[in-house]
C-alpha cells in the first residue's frame, strides 16, 4: 500500500513543483501565484516551496526504486510539511475548501510517515 501512496504523492508533487519552478501551466501558475501573493510571498518563496515540493517527491521515486524506507520517511515528511504550511495558509486567507488538496496530500503522506 505504501508504494501506491508513494506513487500517488511522487507523481502529484512532480506535477505540482514544476509548475512553481518552470510556470509552464500558465493558468495554474498564475492562479497559485496569486495565492503566494496574496499571503505576502513572492515569487521567489513560491520557487523555495517548489523545490522542496520536488525534493520530497524525488525522495519518494527513490524510495520506490530501492525500497529503502528511510527515503520514503524523508520524502514524506517534507511533503508532509509543506502540505502542512499550504493547510495554514488557506486556512487564514482563504475558504476552506482551498485546504482540501493539501489536507489530502497531508493525509497521504502521515499515512507513509507512520
Amino acid at each position: 500500500m505504501s508504494q501506491v501512496i508513494a506513487t500517488l504523492l511522487a507523481i502529484f508533487f512532480i506535477f505540482a513543483s514544476s509548475i512553481k519552478l518552470l510556470g509552464w501551466q500558465k493558468l495554474i501558475f498564475e492562479t497559485q501565484l496569486s495565492f503566494f501573493l496574496k499571503y505576502g510571498l513572492n515569487r521567489a518563496m513560491m520557487f523555495i516551496v517548489g523545490l522542496i515540493e520536488l525534493t520530497g517527491a524525488l525522495l519518494l521515486i527513490l524510495f520506490l526504486m530501492t525500497s529503502l524506507h528511510e527515503y520514503q520517511f524523508l520524502g514524506a515528511w517534507l511533503l508532509g510539511l509543506t502540505s502542512l504550511g499550504a493547510l495554514f495558509f488557506h486556512f487564514k486567507f482563504d475558504k476552506w475548501t482551498d485546504a482540501i488538496p493539501a489536507g489530502m496530500t497531508l493525509l497521504l503522506s502521515l499515512l507513509l510517515v507512520l
